[in-house]
């Protein structure tokens, strides 16, 4: 199976870190944050990545060729224009043109969750695509209902929200996304034609004639290392 690490972010709120070095090569125990997705991914069976970069990508270009981890990695620049999560991965979508599932993983994420039962029981659903979500506090919930179809998404500190089936909505599982998901091939397919677009609004209009699945993680360890108390938690827990 291939994957895709998003890296391609500003690091805004780690801007002590990010003022002369990009997010990716911030360093977690003496690795940067995208060796330890690139190594997580291998052990788990990834065979192939793509890295798409934007925020000083000659950097993270520099480091990928001076490092071999044994599997092939390919850049998908957005030197020129940063093209959110949506437009990233269909930039990136030539590299994943056949039948099998594609991993999607942000650089910034640090987890636990057993990758192989993801893809099974996302294959075993037949869905489009499938996100991995947590029950944890924070401001943006996607909405699922009983069967873990999507539903809906929330934005609790606006009060922001949209539905996707206004009759599942109000009693539905409010869970707050992993920034995992893994996607079938034929989802590129359905994407707009506009270069920029959010990953997020794309699911949600998906949703509306698609199958597109919550897994719900509960695994030991998760933790978004873009935000700076959790990179001092993550340092002390692997030593610097």
């Amino acid at each position: 199976m291939k994957a895709m690490v998003f890296a391609a972010g500003l690091g805004t709120r780690l801007l002590d870190e990010t003022s002369d070095n990009p997010k990716a090569l911030v360093k977690i125990g003496g690795k940067p944050m995208l060796q330890h997705a690139i190594e997580r991914l291998k052990n788990e069976g990834i065979d192939e990545i793509v890295v798409n970069v934007h925020h000083f990508s000659e950097l993270v270009a520099q480091f990928l060729s001076e490092n071999n981890f044994g599997i092939p990695i390919h850049i998908s620049d957005e030197s020129d224009k940063l093209l959110d999560t949506g437009g990233g991965l269909k930039k990136a979508a030539y590299y994943f043109n056949n039948n099998s599932p594609v991993l999607i993983y942000n650089v910034d994420i640090l987890s636990s969750l057993d990758l192989q039962t993801l893809k099974n029981e996302h294959l075993k659903s037949g869905a489009l695509a499938t996100l991995v979500v947590r029950h944890r506090e924070t401001q943006r919930y996607f909405k699922f209902d009983e069967n873990k179809n999507l539903v809906g998404w929330l934005n609790k500190k606006t009060g922001k929200s949209k539905k996707v089936k206004a009759e599942n909505f109000e009693n539905a599982t409010e869970m707050a996304f992993s920034g995992i998901h893994i996607i079938q091939p034929e989802m590129f397919k359905l994407m707009p034609e506009t270069e920029r677009f959010s990953i997020t609004d794309f699911y949600l209009d998906l949703a509306k004639t698609q199958l597109i699945k919550g897994f719900f993680d509960d695994s030991e360890l998760w933790m978004d290392v873009g935000k700076p108390e959790q990179l001092k938690m993550a340092r002390e827990l692997f030593g610097c």
